[in-house]
């Protein structure tokens, strides 16, 4: 393979920013699925694809979805056109058959052990979560990923009656670029990286 162009990787990381504020414009349902094709391709462990995702759109649902939310963040779901939960599916295991065929009695390697299964669930839908926000950019879109909400609350509104267990919410939309601040700093290799 060869590297992506600067182009490229300004829009997925260098130039890419986390919106608070969005512009008034529509995400379609297909954009949504071009979204989740993108990223279902990212690797997880032996393949397990824990992550779930509630796209959240309707008015009435983005209601019940703000009674679950920090106060400071009341304002920037509501103006996002698509606010999505990433979820973890705790049962994840019961497709290994299907996703590692080669081993589909692999699944007992977790059945037997709920916590390693729990550990994995939340990991991997993590990575999941972030070659979501990947995808939305590599689409043209921009997202905000969000952590301060009450996920009790948010499985309660939205995941009873499954085995999903909210991970983080990430608004997706056409960001105002007008409204972002300056750009935070980033740590520099030498104080985040070691080479042993």
């Amino acid at each position: 393979m060869n590297p992506l162009s600067s182009e490229a990787m300004k829009q997925l990381f260098t130039e890419a920013r986390s919106h608070n504020a969005w512009l008034s414009k529509d995400v379609s349902n297909q954009t949504l699925y071009q979204i989740y094709e993108l990223a279902k391709w990212g690797p997880t462990s032996a393949n397990t694809n824990p992550a779930r995702i509630i796209f959240i759109k309707n008015g009435s649902q983005k209601e019940k979805l703000l009674t679950a939310v920090a106060e400071g963040n009341i304002e920037k779901i509501k103006a996002a056109p698509v606010s999505a939960i990433i979820a973890q599916d705790e049962k994840f295991f019961d497709h290994i058959p299907k996703l590692f065929p080669h081993a589909p009695n692999f699944k007992d390697y977790f059945t037997s052990n709920l916590l390693l299964a729990e550990a994995t669930a939340f990991r991997n839908s993590s990575l999941q979560g972030a070659y979501f926000m990947l995808a939305v950019r590599a689409l043209g879109l921009d997202c905000g990923p969000i952590s301060g909400f009450n996920n009790e609350k948010i499985n309660e509104l939205f995941l009873s009656g499954t085995t999903w267990k909210s991970n983080f919410i990430c608004s997706i939309g056409y960001g105002d670029h007008s409204k972002l601040q300056l750009r935070l700093p980033r740590l520099s290799f030498d104080e985040a990286c070691r080479i042993l």
